[in-house]
């Protein structure tokens, strides 16, 4: 590979201009040829058993030129950009010109990563909010313990009430005709629950198991089906059965149920530090997420629109798979929600340049500050994912390139350089409210790469 030039086009777009030579090309096209030449009709000869100089009479040597073109030049556009220095945003647009069995040219027109100039990042100020837990948020927990332990007993002797599960039979009728979607048997309603539209509840309450009657309803405006926003309905209902959760006493037996510990108190102590800890890590994470966008707001740079763009499409990409994991699909999420592509891509704009900006803000700082990352950090990382995932490291380090740790641990060090130089507010008149940050990509690659080989 030869780079002959590197012309700026305009503002963060180069021209590579690459030539692959005779040597590589024409051991490229043998190699097309032995792969190629057994799958083609020779009049004459048995297929695979004509001789190669009549293949080529009969073909062309043309006939190997693409393969060998693929073959040849992404290494040969990855060798350009790493002597151009470039560091592109997007794939290139390549263009070919003088193909020839002495090699090939190629121009590769690539967006690159801006200039970017950030200045003032140290003395930052970012709020911390003050870490507590209360004896109340601690009982919340128990209570809470107490439900997932609780147990469904039968209710025969009074009528359904708030908070009771009534299982019924329904059926809904709008103008004395069943619509879609209005019928069920043998469904589990939590009263008070709010599950179904308003009203409908209330009027289970007060009947009996073996009753059947009416509810009757009307549906709200905002209602998601067209043909049922306000409109009055009748749901013929038949209620099977009540039951109601029966909690366990919360006391030294419960704690030893549900946990290692022989006493009520020693369950409370561990969740309370357990609390502790999960929102001393939130607000430090606050904190962080404060102080990166408020260095993003510094950067300085001529941004290109498809760097935003991108961010935008990866998080939409993001935002399907959860959808996915819930049993649903992004089309039907739109349809569901009335809302248009474009503005749903138009939501996540402002996250999405939020985030664009604190990446190059902690990369340039990266830069300023000369941060280094070592072979024992990189390896402690891998170590780090082998052990959250129950993977071995070797076989972590097959779906994890080591960049991307590189990458992840270079943009934490950013971060600490920005909390090292922290200016911490402590009254109100200093308080700045923590914003969903669009923020920090700490150790973001290196999860994201471990969950998906799972």
């Amino acid at each position: 590979m030869k780079l002959l030039a590197t012309n700026k086009v305009e503002e963060n777009v180069y021209e590579l201009e690459i030539r692959v030579e005779a040597e590589e090309f024409k051991a490229a096209c043998e190699k097309s040829y032995k792969k190629n030449a057994s799958k083609l009709n020779i009049p004459g000869f048995r297929k695979g058993k004509a001789p190669k100089a009549m293949v080529l009479k009969m073909v062309g040597e043309e006939y190997f030129f693409d393969d060998a073109i693929n073959d040849t030049y992404p290494a040969a556009y990855e060798a350009a950009l790493e002597e151009s220095k470039l560091e592109p945003v997007d794939r290139a647009a390549v263009e070919l010109a003088d193909v020839s069995a002495e090699g090939y040219t190629f121009k590769a027109k690539v967006t690159v990563r801006p200039e970017v100039k950030i200045e003032g990042y140290k003395g930052l100020t970012a709020h911390k909010d003050p870490v507590e837990v209360t004896d109340e948020e601690v009982s919340a927990e128990l209570n809470r313990m107490a439900d997932r332990n609780s147990r469904m007993i039968a209710v025969e002797d009074r009528a359904a009430q708030e908070g009771d599960i009534a299982v019924i039979d329904f059926e809904g009728f709008v103008d004395d005709k069943a619509f879609e979607g209005g019928k069920g048997e043998k469904f589990s309603l939590t009263l008070g629950s709010g599950q179904f539209i308003p009203g409908f509840e209330s009027q289970v309450e007060g009947h009996k198991p073996g009753e059947e009657f009416d509810v009757n309803v009307t549906f709200p405006e905002d209602y998601h089906a067209e043909d049922l926003k306000g409109k009055a309905a009748v749901f013929k209902v038949k209620l099977h059965e009540l039951k109601k959760k029966e909690l366990p006493a919360i006391d030294d037996e419960f704690a030893k149920d549900v946990s290692e510990f022989d006493t009520l108190e020693e369950l409370k102590a561990d969740l309370k530090a357990k609390a502790l800890e999960f929102k001393t890590r939130q607000a430090e994470e606050r904190f962080e997420n404060e102080l990166v966008e408020a260095a993003a707001q510094k950067v300085e740079a001529n941004i290109p629109q498809m760097m935003f763009d991108r961010k935008i499409d990866e998080m939409i990409q993001d935002f399907g798979y959860r959808l996915q994991s819930q049993g649903l699909n992004l089309n039907d999420y739109l349809k569901y929600t009335g809302m248009e592509m474009d503005a749903f891509k138009k939501s996540f704009a402002p996250q999405a340049e939020m985030q664009v900006k604190s990446t190059l803000a902690l990369q340039k700082i990266a830069e300023l500050e000369n941060i280094q990352v070592s072979d024992e950090e990189i390896e402690a990382e891998y170590k780090k994912a082998s052990e959250a995932y129950n993977i071995e490291v070797e076989k972590v380090k097959t779906f994890i390139d080591r960049e991307s740790i590189v990458s992840s641990l270079t943009l934490n060090k950013a971060i600490d350089v920005l909390k090292e130089h922290a200016v911490v507010a402590e009254t109100e008149e200093e308080k700045k409210p923590a914003k969903k940050a669009a923020s920090k990509p700490r150790k973001k690659k290196t999860e994201e790469s471990a969950e998906s080989a799972e």
